[in-house]
């Protein structure tokens, strides 16, 4: 009595069983992985190392012609080539490139443009203020790019990132101010120091080049020089 019982209990499950593995293979369903869906997302997030490349400050400087525009075109130097682009990806010979070409940007701004407003007056001085102001936007744009990308890599490899952080805040709110007084000379001509010009700006060129050939005397490039130091950290700060 007590074998019968058990075959009764048994029999049911052996022929659910046996069901479920007589079932056409067809019924199956399996998950295919979309090889081309996870190709896309790689090639739209993931940065090609050396598709940043150095340029001159002559090919990427934003000063001449008007101002009004300054963070579009700062952004067009570098913000935009890393569109779609996770930046923890951005490998640290880009970062390098980026803030060469800040220095750069940096450089014209004591080198070049301070000594040639000092000597500038008029509608040159303006025109060359506007500029540095412009070039102001584009080695802040600069920075604050390279922060952002060093916050990004650190951040997947879960390092600390409260200095970066605090280094970003400072640089954006120059950003943040420079923008707002390249908006409110929009019009204007702006002159920039590398020798380029604008329909625009040919007479502000042409009174700048004036003013800063009366300038190159031996006096005036000694002051240059002795002041060169503290102009570069005055420039810092803003």
């Amino acid at each position: 009595m007590a074998r019968f019982n058990l075959l009764a209990v048994l029999a049911p499950m052996v022929i659910g069983m046996a069901s479920v593995l007589a079932a056409p293979i067809s019924n199956v369903v399996i998950p295919r992985l979309d090889l081309n869906a996870v190709e896309k997302r790689a090639n739209g997030t993931t940065f090609v190392a050396g598709s940043f490349a150095n340029q001159a400050y002559a090919d990427f400087q934003i000063s001449d012609g008007v101002a009004g525009n300054a963070q579009a075109e700062a952004n067009a130097v570098f913000v935009d080539p890393f569109n779609g682009v996770d930046l923890s990806t951005v490998d640290s010979d880009t970062v390098e490139t980026i803030n060469t070409m800040r220095e750069a940007a940096e450089s014209a701004e004591t080198d070049d443009f301070d000594p040639q407003i000092d000597a500038a007056s008029g509608d040159a001085a303006t025109a060359l203020q506007n500029g540095k102001i412009k070039n102001k936007v584009l080695k802040l744009t600069g920075e604050v790019q390279a922060l952002n990308i060093k916050i990004a890599v650190a951040q997947a490899s879960g390092s600390d990132t409260s200095d970066l952080e605090s280094q970003l805040a400072t640089e954006q709110g120059k950003l943040t101010t420079n923008i707002a007084t390249d908006t409110k000379n929009a019009g204007q001509t702006s002159q920039g120091v590398t020798g380029g010009s604008s329909s625009s700006s040919s007479a502000a060129t042409s009174s700048a080049a004036s003013a800063t050939a009366s300038s190159s005397s031996t006096a005036s490039a000694k002051k240059a020089k002795a002041s060169k130091t503290a102009k570069k950290a005055k420039e810092s700060a803003n």
